[in-house]
């Protein structure tokens, strides 16, 4: 740069200053324009996902979970938050997720579901309920006419009431009939809806009972009972080849019902009961997001302890086999949260975000390439100025005049325009500019010293400053 007492270099500093100026907007454009990308991948990345669950029937234990799932997520600002499909129950809340008008639903295992269906988490685990009335009247009270059916293996001739209008019951039944060997086609099996309880205890018609629900289910209870003040004590019958089912029939699994576990006064059973069970699950397509269903199932048992309070039945819920053998496996997403698999941001991200910083490092240095090849033309007329400032100072000795030395210092003057010029728009770097710098001094001095030769004033001459 010029001193500040010389013409030509005072010239020269608004226009370098004003571009200087500009490439410090453009330093900051380029930053805002940068963390406006960022912001709004991380926007796009952390933004609310919501979910479609397909649950039924209307009333139902499982419709009251997951509507206090769902008011629980949105009242904590959750990542993942649940919009709510009422259906007609299980089956069609099935056939919504196969059609893709839902992306969860709550469904029992042994139903049938479109391929690649896996678990997140278990709502409820229930057993199969099968009794017969004894006829045992309370004390006082006329004597009733006892069922005779007191095991599985006396049903064939007899009629049976299922509580649960779904054919998924009927299955079950045939599955454990044929199990303990009795003809199934033997058995007449009437369906009633839980509504219709009392009509389905007082028919004399019906020798024994069977209702699907958890062990401390309120209409479990309440069809016990019942039946004991209807048509007396009952008789559990219990199924004696669970473990064979379940090694058959892996969506089934063996259980057993404790003594008191229904009733506690009195005790009913009175001893523990070998059954059946199966799971009602909340399950996904494989295909959807592992990010999003672990999020999902850590919410879901993150809220659980609260939920419980307002839901009574949240504290059912419970995490799913993550075995890759599973008859019905965890949803990947879910198996990395309960395993403790799961990945953090960083592990999922870190590859695009190195990726993103490498990609904007070669697009710099491809920039800077282009840049470069671009301007070359003023890199090589810049080079042929500073050997023409070299081939100057030779000609300077030989000067006559001091006018001819003004007309050489007013070419030196336009040269340093051009370089400074060249400068600023990256046509040349530092190495460039002291390289001229160095020529210039040397200029500078010989006019100086043939200035002086001729007896003339000495004059400010072009110079540049040490940067």
């Amino acid at each position: 740069m010029a001193d500040a007492d010389d013409p030509a270099g005072a010239d020269d500093g608004p226009p370098r200053g004003r571009k200087q100026q500009s490439s410090i907007l453009l330093v900051i454009a380029a930053g805002l324009l940068a963390f406006a990308v960022l912001a709004g991948v991380a926007f796009y990345l952390l933004r609310p996902v919501t979910l479609r669950i397909a649950v039924g029937p209307a009333g139902s234990d499982d419709l009251q979970l997951i509507q206090g799932l769902a008011q629980t997520f949105a009242r904590e600002g959750n990542a993942v938050r649940l919009s709510v499909v009422t259906t007609a129950g299980p089956v069609d809340s099935i056939k919504e997720l196969a059609a893709g008008h839902a992306d969860l639903a709550v469904a029992r295992t042994d139903e049938e579901m479109p391929d690649d269906t896996e678990s997140i988490a278990i709502v409820r685990k229930n057993v199969v309920v099968l009794w017969a009335p004894s006829g045992a009247a309370p004390k006082g009270a006329p004597r009733r006419t006892r069922s005779k059916v007191a095991k599985i293996a006396d049903l064939p001739g007899h009629r049976i009431g299922v509580i649960g209008r779904t054919d998924i019951n009927i299955k079950l039944l045939r599955v454990i009939l044929k199990e303990s060997g009795v003809d199934p086609d033997k058995v007449v099996v009437t369906e009633f809806s839980p509504a219709q309880l009392n009509d389905m205890v007082k028919d004399a018609n019906i020798d024994a009972f069977m209702i699907v629900a958890p062990k401390d289910n309120k209409l479990v209870s309440e069809a016990i009972a019942t039946t004991a003040r209807l048509r007396g004590e009952p008789a559990f019958l219990p199924i004696d080849v669970s473990e064979a089912i379940a090694a058959r029939h892996p969506l089934y699994e063996s259980e057993e019902i404790p003594g008191g576990s229904i009733t506690t006064s009195p005790a009913r059973p009175d001893d523990t009961v070998e059954t059946v069970g199966v799971n009602h699950l909340i399950v996904a397509p494989r295909s959807l997001s592992e990010t999003a269903v672990g999020a999902l199932t850590r919410q879901i048992f993150a809220a659980k302890p609260m939920l419980t309070r307002e839901v009574p039945g949240a504290a059912r819920i419970e995490k799913p086999d993550t075995d890759k053998d599973a008859a019905l496996p965890a949803h990947p997403g879910a198996a990395a949260y309960i395993d403790g698999t799961e990945r953090t941001f960083m592990d999922k991200y870190s590859d695009y975000i190195w990726g993103v910083v490498l990609l904007f490092s070669v697009l710099g240095s491809a920039t800077a390439a282009v840049r470069h090849f671009i301007r070359r033309d003023e890199r090589t007329s810049n080079i042929a100025h500073r050997e023409r400032l070299v081939e100057t100072i030779a000609r300077v000795r030989d000067i006559g005049s001091i006018e001819e030395l003004d007309a050489l210092q007013r070419e030196a003057d336009g040269i340093l325009r051009e370089t400074l010029d060249c400068f600023d728009d990256g046509a040349i770097d530092e190495s460039d500019l002291a390289a001229y710098h160095l020529v210039l001094e040397q200029f500078h001095h010989a006019v100086t010293d043939r200035r002086a030769a001729l007896g003339g004033a000495p004059v400010g001459l072009p110079r540049m400053r040490a940067s």
